[in-house]
């Protein structure tokens, strides 16, 4: 990949702004080089700020978009933009309304990392059901303790979000032999007859799980849906998994609960500031953090790449993107 100082004519030119594309996806790179697309690298080693992005986004046709903040002041600055091109499948840090007011179609990559973030959230699980974490840190500090688990067997698991990835988490912990039980806004009642899943009203679901796994996207009502007040109902032997998105968790209310065992842990692989730097949550025994690696296997990044460049190319050839959200 190119960088901007070092630009020649293509037909399209597009902005990797994603720094886990490109690598491990070669044969997706390839196909995009060779339908006439500049890749230029992302040039600041980061997600780059508003203000950045402004700054440069106006000479290209594509995004290809990580975590940075794609704003209404970015588009207002972006006239050739032809595709905002998720390399991943959240888009809250995507102005939708802003993109569909100018006509700009953002394509995520649907389906691409259900697997490995599924494979996260039961290792998450795992690793507060037998304190494993916990245990790691004591051996490395000469301590031999003997540390009591819980078995998954006949736990109840809420599944918060049965789309795609929660689907796929009922199915890995069916196999554990869980009780499953779900809230979603949308049912998939096939889904749920087929695989023994109960649907639940959030506080009865918080209420009766054992442990509960957070796979919901982030609107204006999910929004720090876990607070106090919903932590309140859960068990005090229940532990807390959050794959999705830090902004569900209201993060104080959390440290709160934790201190004072109002439950008994949680796992997050997601926080609402990323890095979270000294969070007080990191102080904790009973939390296990994640550096928001669920989707990141070879796996799952060789298809984030193949599914990103399908959109890319089917909205070149005047197609509409396969997983367009706005």
């Amino acid at each position: 990949m190119t960088h901007p100082s070092s630009l020649t004519p293509h037909p399209f030119r597009a902005l990797v702004a994603s720094r886990s594309f490109g690598p491990n996806c070669p044969n997706a790179v390839q196909r995009l080089v060779a339908s006439g697309v500049e890749l230029v690298a992302n040039p600041w080693g980061r997600a780059p700020s508003e203000e950045e992005l402004a700054g440069v986004i106006g000479d290209f046709d594509i995004l290809i978009s990580g975590t940075e903040p794609v704003t209404a002041r970015v588009l207002d600055a972006a006239p050739k933009l032809k595709i905002i091109a998720k390399h991943g499948v959240g888009f809250d840090n995507i102005d939708l309304a802003a993109a569909k007011t100018r006509g700009i179609p953002v394509a995520i990559a649907g389906g691409a990392i259900t697997d490995s973030v599924a494979d996260m959230a039961m290792a998450l699980l795992l690793a507060c059901a037998r304190q494993i974490p916990q245990g790691d840190r004591a051996v490395r500090e000469g301590r031999w303790p003997r540390i009591v688990g819980v078995e998954l067997r006949d736990k109840t698991l809420g599944i918060v979000g049965l789309g795609q990835i929660g689907r796929a988490v009922a199915v890995r912990a069916k196999a554990f032999g869980m009780r499953l039980v779900a809230h979603d806004v949308f049912r998939d009642e096939r889904f749920a007859q087929e695989h023994d899943v109960r649907y639940l009203p959030l506080d009865d679901l918080l209420a009766e799980s054992d442990f509960v796994t957070l796979h919901a996207p982030v609107t204006d009502e999910s929004r720090r849906m876990i607070n106090a007040e919903t932590l309140a109902l859960m068990k005090p032997t229940a532990y807390l998994i959050n794959t999705a998105r830090g902004e569900l968790v209201d993060e104080a209310a959390l440290v709160q609960a934790l201190r004072e065992r109002r439950i008994a842990g949680a796992a997050c692989d997601v926080f609402a500031q990323e890095p979270p730097g000294d969070h007080p949550l990191l102080a904790l025994d009973n939390f296990i953090a994640a550096p928001h690696s669920a989707g990141q296997t070879y796996d799952g990044l060789r298809k984030l790449g193949e599914v990103t460049v399908d959109n890319i190319l089917r909205v070149l050839n005047g197609q509409a993107p396969v997983y367009r959200v706005a």
